[in-house]
């Protein structure tokens, strides 16, 4: 019996709804054992850095900032997305459990894209915090305070929430009667709503308003955010203060370079081109995986508030573990 003919539950005239899908995952490909083993790396550096970054900045007074309540809420999406993708996709290539229940599959891709596109607008608020600290750094501390900041993530958390549940709602009415077979290793949103044999337009429509909302127009902003913040700096005289404020950009510049360029990347040459599936497949994977593996990485040695920070803590529990012997 086929995958397709395993997956298949409710079948009527007019409405086919699975009970599986089938990830088909990698094929022929040589010595895909070595990116297994990546993805666990990847996974645990990945919690163990966020987890770090997170209880730094729990435990670190002078960390408790409208810019670190920005950083926080970036390692927490990191950590969570990553939770939602890598554990299902080892578990599926490592013990070949190729069959995911519908539901599961849904719940998957909404989590998914959900993480991701808190991401994608968290990047925009740490540019709109440089924006404000580089062009008007008098104001600074009125307006970005913690409300301000607390108020605009709650912002990115119900759009994000909104616009996610939209697009993968819509594909609870479509009836899947051709084929089941997910072209992927993970449930994403357009290799699943082409399997379907009905009208698919109101997806496809709301694919490409996911695409601008969460691509598009977060990278729109912080371009011209950059610009703004360039402007600024060229009217600063003193070279030696330009670098200055420039160096405090370097991080979030490194951020936007991670998330943003991989994923435009990969979605132009998906329709400009033609991709080998194989290597669709590790793209569309790694977009997601590698900003949030080395999102903490560069917080935490690219930061001097966050260097500073850690050595402070470390010095406290040093001290206190003498006390404690003595």
């Amino acid at each position: 019996m086929n995958p397709e003919e395993k997956a298949v539950t409710n079948v009527n005239a007019t409405f086919v709804r699975p009970a599986k899908f089938y990830l088909s995952g990698f094929s022929n490909t040589p010595h895909i054992k070595y990116y297994y083993v990546f993805l666990c790396f990847a996974y645990i550096i990945t919690v163990l850095g966020n987890s770090f970054l997170l209880s730094i900045i729990y435990l670190a007074k002078t960390l408790h900032t409208p810019k670190y309540m920005i950083v926080f809420n970036l390692a927490f999406t990191d950590l969570c997305g990553s939770t939602a993708l890598i554990p299902k996709v080892l578990d599926t290539l490592v013990f070949n459990r190729r069959y995911i229940v519908y539901e599961a599959c849904l719940s998957q891709m909404f989590f998914i894209l959900f993480f991701a596109g808190i991401q994608s607008w968290t990047l925009v608020t740490l540019a709109y915090d440089r924006f404000i600290a580089i062009c008007f750094p008098l104001r600074y501390q009125s307006i970005v305070t913690n409300q301000v900041i607390a108020a605009m993530l709650l912002f990115v958390w119900a759009i994000s929430l909104s616009e996610v549940a939209f697009v993968v709602g819509a594909l609870d009415r479509l009836s899947f009667c051709n084929s089941l077979v997910v072209k992927n290793v993970y449930c994403d949103h357009a290799p699943v709503y082409l399997l379907a044999c009905n009208d698919t337009s109101l997806n496809n429509i709301l694919a490409y308003v996911a695409f601008v909302l969460f691509l598009c127009i977060p990278l729109i902003m912080i371009a011209l955010t950059y610009v703004c913040i360039s402007v600024a700096l060229s009217r600063i005289a003193i070279g030696e203060e330009r670098f200055k404020a420039f160096k405090t950009c370097t991080a979030h510049l490194i951020l936007v370079a991670i998330f943003f360029l991989p994923i435009l990347g990969t979605n132009i040459a998906a329709v400009t081109s033609y991709i080998h599936p194989n290597a669709r497949i590790i793209n569309s994977s790694l977009t997601h995986i590698i900003p949030a593996l080395l999102n903490p990485i560069i917080y935490s040695l690219k930061t001097e508030e966050v260097l500073m920070s850690i050595k402070k803590l470390l010095k406290i529990t040093n001290k206190s573990r003498i006390h404690f012997s003595i």
